[in-house]
């Protein structure tokens, strides 16, 4: 661990963020799971939980953003439902940013129980006054891992007003900060904290 990684670490391992609330969306179909894979059990726990577990000492707000709350009413956090449903995570994080007090929020699926904190805790003291952070690995961006500031409402819903649903789409509207490859992998070298859970077989995998 390089001693940049561990000053960082030491200072903010405990640390709480107070204008950047939680938000974990849970509005997919789980078409390819078979069943709703966010209450599909690992070790007892369901993976909604587990995603949750990650984040809640993170953040001092956390929500969730499903179109079947009565699943999730048993976690005791604020939910909202999809403005519009059937459209995908865009929706969700529009819906989410139109409803949250604070003015930004850090979003990620239900569906992703490895997060590393270190590097959530790394986005959000290096946002500034950008409108998004987002990692990118090698060509891919990690949208499902990211921050979105409420400037990106107007730029969602010109998306949706055009029925244009690929998140990615708006961000040549907005400031944007690029997480490099060489930064994630400093607190998760693995790229595990983009790993989701879409079979059931890809549970079996990581056990292997």
């Amino acid at each position: 661990m390089s001693d940049v990684l561990k000053d960082f670490n030491q200072i903010n391992s405990l640390q709480v963020f107070k204008d950047i609330t939680g938000i974990v969306l849970a509005g997919g179909k789980s078409l390819r799971y078979g069943s709703n894979k966010a209450l599909a059990k690992k070790d007892g726990v369901p993976l909604i939980e587990l995603v949750i577990n990650r984040i809640k000492n993170i953040f001092q707000d956390l929500v969730i953003i499903t179109n079947t709350p009565e699943l999730y009413a048993y976690l005791n956090y604020p939910m909202y439902e999809d403005f519009i449903k059937g459209l995908g995570p865009l929706a969700g994080i529009h819906t989410a940013l139109s409803n949250i007090d604070n003015g930004a929020g850090f979003f990620v699926g239900c569906d992703m129980p490895f997060l590393n904190r270190g590097l959530i805790r790394y986005m959000c003291e290096n946002r500034g006054s950008n409108d998004v952070v987002v990692p990118r690995i090698s060509s891919h961006i990690e949208t499902l891992h990211a921050i979105y500031s409420k400037k990106c409402l107007l730029p969602i819903k010109k998306l949706i007003d055009s029925q244009e649903y690929q998140v990615r789409r708006f961000f040549s509207e907005v400031n944007v900060l690029y997480i490099k490859e060489k930064e994630v992998k400093l607190f998760d070298p693995e790229l595990k904290s983009f790993i989701n859970i879409n079979r059931p077989q890809d549970w079996r995998r990581l056990r292997n």
